[in-house]
């Protein structure tokens, strides 16, 4: 049984929606669809510029989708409210769980890591404001390859970088896209499917589907 869990950050450990959550007095009604379009854009201009090969920084994606669901909302994209959601977005609210989840795996022995497509400079900001960066074996940024998940050269980055076999990693990912790049690289997947959302990609799916992270917990005592 593999006693390596990776984990994607940006919705899986951090909570992609509390930056809104803290301003939502700024934005009004319109705060809740203003979270879900700056996520939903952020990821498509990932997607778009590495299948353009055109690799521009996570962080500058993040600003630009933001001004873009700003805009969509006919809300300013220069003014204080966008600077206050972009300082809140570096430092993200983890998950509740995620804390006693990540002490409980590395006292059963297991090594823990993130990869994720963030910037280094965003993964060092996340992880200390929510006070995990003793909690972690390696902090795993796709920046110096210039390429975004799903592309299988990121999840060999893993590979490299604590020399293990894809079988003997556990990727969890709250993004059914990531989880379906990490099953086709040949990582044993976990869905932290939060929102009970329906399966996707039949042919690459995920090895369990949990609504949260504290399940692993059985996996890292059955190894």
């Amino acid at each position: 049984m593999a006693t390596t869990f990776v984990f994607d950050a940006y919705g899986t450990l951090f909570d992609v929606h509390s930056a809104v959550a803290r301003h939502a007095d700024l934005l009004g009604p319109e705060a809740p669809a203003i979270s879900a379009l700056w996520r939903a854009r952020q990821l498509e201009y990932s997607w778009v510029h590495g299948l353009a090969d055109q690799y521009v920084d996570f962080w500058t994606l993040t600003r630009r989708s933001l001004r873009y669901a700003l805009s969509s909302h006919g809300l300013d994209p220069d003014s204080d409210t966008a600077a206050k959601l972009l300082a809140a977005y570096e430092t993200l609210n983890a998950y509740p769980e995620v804390p006693t989840v990540l002490d409980s795996l590395r006292a059963r022995g297991a090594r823990t890591a993130i990869l994720s497509n963030a910037t280094p400079a965003m993964l060092e900001r996340a992880v200390a404001a929510a006070g995990l960066a003793a909690r972690f074996d390696a902090v795993i940024s796709v920046d110096p390859l210039r390429r975004y998940k799903p592309d299988p050269a990121v999840y060999r980055l893993v590979e490299t970088r604590m020399e293990l076999a894809p079988e003997d990693v556990f990727f969890q990912s709250s993004n059914a896209w990531d989880v379906a790049g990490a099953s086709a690289f040949g990582f044993r997947t976990c869905w932290i499917n939060r929102a009970g959302l329906p399966v996707e990609y039949p042919d690459m799916p995920p090895g369990r589907c949990l609504s949260d992270l504290r399940p692993l917990l059985e996996l890292a005592s059955a190894g």
